[in-house]
């Protein structure tokens, strides 16, 4: 499977209004190791997940295969940011402890990457990927409305990997020794300019403007003014996490 770049042409939004994960993710997959020299986070995107694992890992090396993605990721002076697909990282036989996909296992080639991570893992290393679906917003009105735009307005844009995270990652491949994760939920307090530069990351968006022209956000965002009110919206995304132990003995 060739990489599929649906997020460069919109990789200055992604950087800033793609949600962060909680930190309590981050202290469970770091707990699943015993050493915690390195990991590598792929499929980085700008580094959302990169991070935080900087807060448990000794270093990151953190590879996407947009390089406007990764110009647009924030520095870090423990994080080594590479342009490298998931099937070929460039990184050495044995050499990282930890291996992440944060949203963005659908895209990948299930099989490639596997193969990749068994070979740059050393023994008792970890395999973690996770995503996240669609937000749930604390008002029923203000969630009905994104809602429509969602499975209404480009609904037939979303490509059908998307369907992967829909169904909660139950039905990819994920031939490692599994280990159970916790029930954990991503939460923003936003306003209505980040809410609507989220919804403006998204594939399916960027696929409809190609498709039809013009910003249909920009009349989701109008709808939303009318019924927002003052300060802050609470969303929410449960993460959808699958994890394992990438060799049969440690």
């Amino acid at each position: 499977m060739e990489f599929q770049d649906h997020f460069s042409g919109r990789a200055e939004l992604y950087s800033q209004f793609r949600p962060t994960y909680p930190d309590a993710l981050f202290g469970w997959v770091a707990g699943l190791v015993k050493r915690r020299d390195v990991v590598w986070d792929c499929a980085t995107g700008s580094g959302q997940a990169a991070t935080g694992l900087v807060r448990y890992f000794n270093r990151v090396i953190a590879t996407d295969a947009s390089e406007k993605q990764i110009s647009m990721a924030l520095p870090d002076a423990s994080i080594e940011y590479r342009v490298a697909t998931a099937s070929d990282s460039g990184l050495d036989d044995d050499s990282v402890d930890m291996v992440t996909v944060a949203q963005a296992i659908h895209w990948l080639d299930h099989a490639s990457f596997y193969a990749e991570a068994r070979r740059v893992t050393r023994r008792g290393a970890a395999i973690v990927v996770w995503a996240y679906g669609d937000p749930i917003i604390d008002d029923p009105e203000l969630h009905a409305i994104v809602h429509a735009y969602n499975r209404g307005t480009i609904e037939a844009c979303w490509r059908p990997e998307r369907n992967l995270i829909l169904d909660g990652l139950r039905t990819i491949p994920f031939p490692f020794r599994e280990v159970a994760a916790p029930a954990l939920t991503m939460q923003q307090d936003w306003t209505l300019a980040q809410l609507a530069g989220y919804l403006r990351t998204w594939s399916a968006t960027a696929a409809y403007v190609e498709q039809q022209g013009g910003d249909p956000v920009g009349v989701v965002e109008d709808d939303l003014s009318r019924s927002w009110g003052s300060g802050r919206h609470n969303i929410r995304w449960p993460l959808h996490i699958r994890a394992g132990y990438v060799h049969k003995k440690l």
